[in-house]
């Protein structure tokens, strides 16, 4: 599995890479702008992400808009959602406000920090991303 790591906080990144790193491959963004980078990047090497963990407050860009720019590109190049990236939003923000507005717009899974690992592994398995 191919993933993508957007944290602008070194241990939460920590913390990701010890729970996937076992899974496969995993990158690092800390900030918007180098997320869609490395997806734009993969996507035209032919070698898409399978799992992008994403978190909402960042300096820069936030993830709420990277999630929109990475949904539209999926669009445009006419990948099926059956075949696009599983996003999971990480984040402090527990208002509902943010969940509704990340679910509208396509994230496959919402987290709450600190990450409870038992739940972001459940997740993971929801998604069919590991066994």
């Amino acid at each position: 599995m191919k993933m993508l790591i957007v944290e602008d906080d070194f241990l939460s990144r920590k913390l990701m890479m010890a729970c996937l790193g076992g899974h496969g491959t995993c990158d690092i963004a800390v900030n918007g702008e180098e997320a869609i980078a490395a997806f734009d990047q993969a996507l035209f090497d032919n070698e898409p992400y399978d799992l992008i963990t994403l978190d909402i407050m960042m300096p820069g860009m936030n993830g709420q808009d990277v999630l929109k720019h990475i949904r539209k590109t999926e669009e445009s190049h006419r990948i099926h959602h059956d075949d696009a990236v599983r996003i999971i939003m990480t984040t402090a923000l527990k208002d509902s406000n943010s969940v509704m507005e990340a679910f509208k717009s396509q994230c496959d899974a919402y987290l709450i920090k600190p990450i409870d690992i038992s739940a972001f592994q459940n997740k993971l398995n929801i998604l069919g991303l590991i066994p």
